[in-house]
């Protein structure tokens, strides 16, 4: 159990979560007590801010000095 990473959890909580989704939609009960809006104002969200975090988080170089300095690290790790 101790070589389990985190990563294979997360994705087989997530898939015994929506097998377990699934299964009650079949027999037409409804598991989670949310509005088609409510639903799609949330994934909406969630995408809004995981693209604002990924924006931020990546290396953004605007001006030249900043291109430049990114050129010179890509040499730097191609080098290594």
């Amino acid at each position: 159990m101790k070589n389990i990473s985190k990563s294979t959890i997360i994705r087989t909580v997530v898939l015994v979560v929506m097998i377990i989704n699934q299964v009650l939609a079949v027999f037409h009960k409804s598991p989670l007590p949310f509005s088609d809006e409510e639903v799609e104002n949330g994934i909406s969200t969630v995408l809004t801010i995981a693209s604002a975090v990924w924006a931020w988080w990546k290396n953004n170089s605007f001006t030249k000095a900043a291109i430049q300095a990114d050129h010179y690290k890509d040499s730097i790790k191609k080098a290594s």
